[in-house]
């Protein structure tokens, strides 16, 4: 194994430690979700089945601190953590929801015992029940429940807590998804800078092509020339060719300008001097 495929494999090792797949605490969290909403709501909705707890007010949807603190704290609390396993990916938000889950389990248990030690008063199941009556209505407004719910929280932590090759695999494909949307987007990036420049482009070769005939106003037109400037024998040095330019470019004619007179003379020759006679 080559250094880069050694490190690519800690790369994901460590991103399956802090991500897993949702479905390893999904059947343990959905039981916990409806484990405590059982607990939250039975109080409330109990007396109408002849399940309650005397000498407290026995009516259905009756709000007392006592079921709040024993029953419908420990249920939310279950709510939430059977949530977090059902829908978080993240291993740390899944080991909350498994410990919340499991702290309430634990107070449903024990919180009943210690009620008179903590100023409540849950009472106790309606005495003219029946024996197998009352201890239904322990065990399903506390103590079952309670336990259940420490049973499924326990399986969830142990299987969120395990680093398994599952975990890595998914890791992999996150990263996997993550690098190709990056690519799609430099391509994508890449794709509209090339239009861009070629729209560019277009812009420029159609603003070279077609100058501007006339200027705006007056009518004169002030598209640049092809003839070059005439030249005149005047600014010309003296004794260098002259070219001047014809109506069409390819037709020229070359004039000389005429050379200077020596100094001392005028601008014509003198006149020969007359043959001399002989006596």
């Amino acid at each position: 194994m080559t250094t880069d495929n050694k490190s690519e494999m800690k790369a994901h090792i460590r991103a399956g430690r802090r991500q897993l797949a949702r479905s390893r605490g999904a059947f343990s969290g959905f039981l916990l979700v409806v484990l405590g909403a059982w607990a939250a709501l039975v109080p409330f909705f109990g007396p109408a089945l002849n399940l309650a707890y005397t000498p407290q007010p026995n009516t259905s949807w009756h709000w007392t601190a006592t079921r709040g603190w024993l029953e419908v704290l420990p249920g939310v609390a279950v709510l939430l953590g059977g949530l977090l396993l059902l829908l978080s990916a993240s291993r740390a938000m899944t080991l909350l929801g498994g410990w919340l889950a499991a702290l309430g389990g634990a107070w449903l248990i024990v919180g009943p015992p210690l009620a008179d030690a903590i100023g409540l008063h849950p009472g106790q199941p309606d005495p003219s029940a029946s024996t197998n009556n009352r201890a239904a209505i322990a065990l399903l407004y506390f103590f079952a429940i309670g336990a259940a719910i420490l049973f499924f929280a326990s399986v969830a932590l142990g299987r969120v807590s395990v680093l398994s090759v599952r975990d890595v695999r998914a890791a992999e494909r996150r990263a996997e998804a993550e690098e190709a949307e990056r690519r799609a987007a430099l391509e994508a990036a890449a794709a509209q800078e090339r239009e861009r420049r070629q729209a560019e482009a277009s812009r420029t070769d159609e603003s070279g092509h077609h100058p501007t005939a006339t200027a705006a106003g007056d009518g004169r037109n002030t598209a640049p020339s092809d003839q070059p400037a005439p030249h005149y024998a005047s600014s010309a040095p003296q004794g260098t060719p002259i070219t001047q330019q014809q109506p069409h470019p390819q037709s020229q004619q070359t004039q000389y300008a005429p050379s200077a007179p020596p100094p001392g003379q005028g601008q014509y020759p003198a006149a020969p001097p007359p043959p001399r006679q002989e006596n």
